[in-house]
């Protein structure tokens, strides 16, 4: 199987495999688990699986703990290397494949969701099944929320005059266009996520 293109990524779903990263060096820990990315996830904050969550009362401070409860935190030793484990690895592969699923191009922090959800064994799918967060519960919360989204955009929204005429004829607004959604994704040069991908990427 090919490897995972780094730039299929969005934005906010390199910043959930940064925040990971940072997790499992937190607890001291020599791999990135499922516990990992979802509290990922969750300290993104913004993300359309972080308002998922939210909405369905799922809360960072009972994930922290539940994980914490489960697995403790390892004793400080200096690691080398964090390498994801090969469940984070098959969450990837599934989340690849909800996006082409649902028909988007690029994996989002709610791909990395049912990911996690839809490969079912590791801790993050049993924190959140405890949590009341199921499958069928996230996907008709994600289902429902890009309803609404593509219910705003459709709706005419009256213009108001630029302020800046003789620009908008030779430039884009770039911040109307990342609200749309209608932005090229921009390859991250985090050294960081890079590699992880990598080594996600690798069979």
């Amino acid at each position: 199987m090919a490897g995972y293109p780094y730039e299929r990524f969005t934005e906010r779903a390199k910043k959930v495999l940064t925040l990971a990263q940072e997790e499992a060096e937190r607890s001291h820990h020599s791999y990135i688990g499922t516990e990992h990315l979802l509290l990922g996830l969750l300290r993104e904050g913004e993300g359309l699986a972080a308002k998922v969550l939210n909405n369905l009362g799922v809360e960072i401070g009972k994930v922290r703990q539940t994980i914490e409860s489960v697995l403790g935190r390892s004793e400080r030793i200096v690691i080398q290397q964090i390498i994801p484990t090969s469940r984070v690895k098959r969450v990837i592969e599934i989340s690849f494949e909800e996006a082409r699923r649902m028909g988007k191009t690029y994996v989002g922090t709610e791909h990395l969701l049912l990911g996690l959800l839809i490969e079912g064994e590791g801790i993050a799918a049993h924190v959140l099944e405890d949590l009341g967060a199921s499958l069928d519960r996230v996907r008709a919360e994600i289902e429902r929320l890009e309803g609404d989204a593509r219910r705003e955009d459709s709706e005419p929204q009256p213009k108001k005059p630029s302020k800046t005429p003789l620009l908008d004829q030779f430039g884009r607004d770039l911040t109307e266009l990342a609200r749309k959604n209608s932005l090229d994704p921009v390859i991250g040069r985090e050294m960081e996520i890079e590699r992880v991908i990598q080594i996600l990427s690798r069979r």
